[in-house]
């Protein structure tokens, strides 16, 4: 039986295994999906060498650049971003053969495209990690002008303390690639001056447990429109399976 899973730590927000055993029994495809927790990516090749079997994985946090050492071949969009969220698995002669994809891209374009208007043509990214990569190259693919927001002041960034509601006007689009807010840090949501924000504005959050982060929630509250990242996690999943089973 082919196998599938995901790596990464800790894994209980993962939302991959119940998507892709669903699929499975629904399509009546015979796979499995496995959970892989390794707190440090070196423990990816015990996963290899006990699955056997195993022909893709989805790769999640802390492991989406410290992965990339160990695979073979990079899709051209993952070595531009620096990071993989997708592993290819071949077996040759018995051993692995990895290629790593991202699918951030395909993901977070697909899902805020409907949502963009005219005045939407600046974007404040929160946080600095790996995503914050693939959604400014999807911001310039949609042609949105971006800048980052960082907790510490760096060139051609804003810090928190500089978000004014001039600046929220001028970049009307916040997409929050931060964890905070996650579960079980529900209570807490990025430090922006809510009170300025208006339906001009356009709040995405990456961040998909809980449905309503506080960041959605306060946003909303003053006429923002929000979205999560669950549909982008949908859009994600399909794009895997399809890397799995390319051929390129």
């Amino acid at each position: 039986m082919d196998t599938y899973g995901i790596i990464g730590f800790p894994l209980g927000h993962s939302f991959s295994r119940g998507f892709f055993t669903e699929k499975f029994r629904r399509e009546g495809i015979a796979a499995e999906y496995l959970n892989f927790p390794i707190e440090d990516v070196s423990g990816l090749k015990q996963v290899l060498a006990e699955h056997p079997a195993l022909r893709g994985l989805n790769v999640t946090l802390p492991h989406k650049q410290a992965v990339i050492p160990l695979l073979d071949e990079l899709s051209e969009e993952a070595r531009r971003i620096g990071a993989v969220n997708v592993i290819r698995v071949r077996w040759h002669d018995g051993k692995p053969v990895l290629k790593g994809f991202n699918s951030d891209v395909i993901g977070f374009t697909r899902s805020i495209r409907p949502l963009l208007k005219p005045h939407h043509h600046k974007a404040l990214i929160l946080g600095t990690g790996g995503a914050s990569r693939a959604i400014h190259t999807g911001l310039e693919s949609l042609g949105v002008e971006w800048r980052y927001v960082s907790r510490t002041p760096h060139e051609g960034r804003f810090i928190y303390d500089e978000l004014t509601a001039e600046v929220l006007r001028e970049y009307p689009v916040i997409v929050n690639c931060s964890p905070v807010g996650m579960f079980p840090h529900v209570d807490e949501c990025p430090a922006l001056p809510y009170e300025a924000l208006s339906g001009e504005n356009l709040l995405f959050d990456l961040v998909y447990n809980p449905e309503e982060t506080q960041f959605m929630r306060r946003g909303a509250e003053h006429g923002a429109v929000v979205k999560n990242g669950l549909e982008m996690l949908h859009i994600q999943a399909v794009a895997s399976w399809e890397f799995w089973n390319s051929e390129d």
